[in-house]
């Protein structure tokens, strides 16, 4: 079993890549930076259209059983509405959250078709949720619920391959995005989310689902 994680350089990708990793699954991470000196690490940079092929020609078609799409930027918390949320902004954020994430996946799909039964994680958040929607934050929440949209569309159509596809909301964790103040550790995140993602099926494809098992509201 092969799995790729992007963003897997710390926070809640490198929890994935260390549990994965402790249970002797070939992991793949990504960084954008210092890649890290023992593993397999790719340089890549979610931000960047030819990353993305990068990835593609790093594997050389070798068969990918999961790809987790976490690499993700919140560069709007704390922002004022009357003042700020400037466009640059927006197009960092969207071109990270969701372009990187779309280009990924469109880059890496001869890999997961050659895996036969091949499955995307998507990690979005609570954020994304129309229905849980107290203000602010507004460019990470409409980027997160873009990521949603992707992923349900997604699903539709790479149904048929039999490639299902999953997108989750990781909790309230415990690193630089997230705060010390956070519900839960970066282990326990991914702890729960390994669990989430060997439950995904066709059966289950289009889910948006919470780290712990609970569906999430829309």
């Amino acid at each position: 079993m092969t799995i790729l994680i992007t963003g897997a350089s710390r926070g809640i990708g490198r929890a994935l890549y260390d549990v994965y990793s402790a249970m002797g699954t070939d992991v793949i991470g990504t960084c954008r930076k210092e890649i890290p000196a023992t593993g397999r690490w790719i340089a890549f940079d979610a931000a960047d259209p030819a990353s993305a092929s990068g990835l593609a020609e790093d594997l050389d078609g070798a068969p990918l059983d999961l790809l987790v799409c976490n690499a993700g930027v919140y560069l709007d918390k704390g922002q004022d509405l009357h003042t700020g949320y400037p466009a640059a902004m927006w197009a960092e954020t969207f071109a990270v959250n969701v372009t990187g994430v779309f280009l990924t996946v469109q880059a890496l799909l001869p890999n997961l078709r050659a895996a036969a039964g091949g499955k995307i994680a998507i990690i979005s958040s609570q954020m994304a949720s129309q229905e849980r929607a107290p203000g602010g934050s507004y460019i990470y929440r409409a980027s997160k619920a873009a990521a949603l949209n992707l992923g349900r569309n997604l699903a539709a159509d790479l149904a048929p391959d039999g490639i299902a596809v999953g997108i989750y909301h990781p909790g309230w964790v415990q690193t630089d995005m997230g705060g010390e103040q956070a519900a839960i550790t970066a282990t326990e995140s991914a702890l729960g989310l390994r669990q989430r993602f060997d439950a995904l099926g066709l059966s289950t494809t289009g889910c948006f689902e919470t780290w712990d098992g609970r569906t999430h509201p829309f």
